[in-house]
């Protein structure tokens, strides 16, 4: 028997013996997501009753709303740095028993300057958390199912977005504004508890040998850990971000997540002010209506983590497999545009609805972080693409609260539409093939000796 026949042989033995204790991460991961999400799009549901009520102007308004991104993008290089020293179990609650603590005072603000500061804490103290869910997707999942769950666990933030928008809005009609805040901050708080009580790396969860070994040899990382202790120093080495800003792979997929991110950032902020302040539409009618396009990106985001995978294990490249649902999505999310030419809003919903499915099926950019990622900068890299690609949440809301008017919204869709064009551009000509990228030299070295 060949060796290829023998592996062929032995891989579904050691499956059907493997334990299966990475399904509760890949759900730990989803209710965090969701939870992530709510607290990030909150403000969106109740900015139209707080505009209201405090007499803000569209720039006003864009500057609340792109609050969030300026700690959020500000604080991802060393949120990265942190994710290489502190273990996901630590880390994570702490982050969000504290974000969410500053997302239920945003109910107990009375002013502007106040709902502005807590914005930016809860930007600041979010800003670790997609890196570490792929730092923990890295450790628990082999190649072969790594987008796949990066595909579920990221369907969170819009099923979450989905469901409970328009719970959202029916709690801020029937109370107040003020209760979006403190139900959502409420919830985090006690995940967070959750969370430390119930994550664990592999090797000191409830997975058995058969099962890590599965992950390990499908390429999971599961004695990262061990190894970034053993590795990394605890001071701050320069070399470390430079290393990871001189690759053109690595430079396509920031800019690509910057562009991608741009219209989901224009979903989370300005979206339901669009259909209440530009189509007429009172507080319930919208969150109905919100949650459609929601809905759309949801199915968008499951299908790519779902046929990624496929492509991949029907043997096409591993660029192939990533890349593709990405352009194809960005391509999708161009529809937008479609907006500025129609007063019927069954057509509006419509064409954002595309726009919103095709920006759920390009959401699988953390899988080419996976794969090009130096493996002792997981991390690093990974802080510094969620630093320049949310660099979107400070951008959109700013820019398209001073292209608007009074009355029209298009100038808001043709940024998004440009930006998306942008990101189909770069993730075409510039990421190239993906293959995992080298440390830096010097520590190459030093292990081989």
């Amino acid at each position: 028997m060949s060796i290829g026949n023998a592996q062929r042989t032995v891989a579904p033995a050691v499956r059907r013996q493997a334990s299966r204790a990475r399904v509760l991460i890949a759900v730990m991961l989803f209710v965090t997501v969701v939870i992530n999400y709510l607290d990030r799009a909150n403000l969106s549901v109740a900015m139209p009753a707080i505009a209201a009520e405090l007499e803000l102007t569209p720039q006003m308004q864009g500057l609340l709303l792109s609050a969030f991104g300026w700690t959020y993008a500000a604080m991802q290089i060393p949120g990265g740095w942190l994710i290489d020293r502190v273990p996901p179990r630590v880390l994570y609650p702490v982050c969000l028993v504290l974000w969410s603590l500053a997302t239920a005072f945003m109910g107990v603000a009375g002013g502007f300057v106040a709902l502005i500061c807590l914005r930016l804490m809860v930007g600041m103290l979010e800003a670790p958390a997609y890196p570490i869910n792929n730092r923990v997707a890295t450790t628990w999942f082999p190649d072969r199912e790594r987008a796949t769950v990066i595909g579920f666990y990221t369907s969170g933030q819009f099923i979450g977005l989905a469901l409970l928008t328009p719970v959202l809005t029916w709690l801020q009609t029937a109370f107040s504004w003020h209760w979006v805040f403190i139900a959502t901050g409420g919830v985090g708080v006690v995940w967070g508890v959750v969370w430390y009580v119930a994550y664990r790396e592999p090797r000191e969860s409830r997975a058995n040998d058969a099962e890590v070994a599965y992950i390990a040899d499908g390429g999971g990382l599961v004695d990262v850990e061990a190894q970034t202790r053993a590795t990394n120093r605890k001071k701050v080495d320069l070399r470390d971000f430079a290393h990871v800003l001189r690759s053109r792979k690595l430079w396509g997929i920031y800019l690509g997540q910057f562009c991608l991110t741009s219209t989901m950032w224009f979903f989370l902020t300005w979206f339901p002010t669009y259909l209440v302040d530009y189509r007429g539409m009172d507080y319930i009618q919208s969150g109905f209506l919100v949650s459609l396009p929601y809905v759309a990106a949801l199915v968008g985001v499951l299908l790519s983590g779902v046929v990624s995978d496929a492509l991949l294990k029907r043997g096409r490249s591993v660029g192939f497999a990533r890349k593709a649902p990405i352009i194809t999505g960005l391509v999708l999310s161009t529809v937008i545009i479609g907006a500025n030419f129609t007063d019927s809003t069954a057509l509006v919903i419509l064409f954002l609805s595309v726009a919103f499915f095709g920006n759920g099926f390009a959401s699988i950019t953390w899988s080419l972080v996976s794969a090009l990622a130096p493996q002792r900068l997981l991390g690093t890299t990974g802080g510094m693409f969620n630093f320049i690609g949310n660099l979107s949440s400070i951008a959109t809301p700013i820019v398209i609260g001073f292209l608007v008017s009074e009355t029209s919204f298009a100038p808001g869709f043709a940024y998004i539409t440009a930006v998306t064009l942008v990101g189909i551009a770069v993730y075409v000509f510039m990421v190239g093939r993906v293959e995992r990228i080298a440390d830096r030299p010097d520590v190459v070295a030093a292990d081989a000796a």
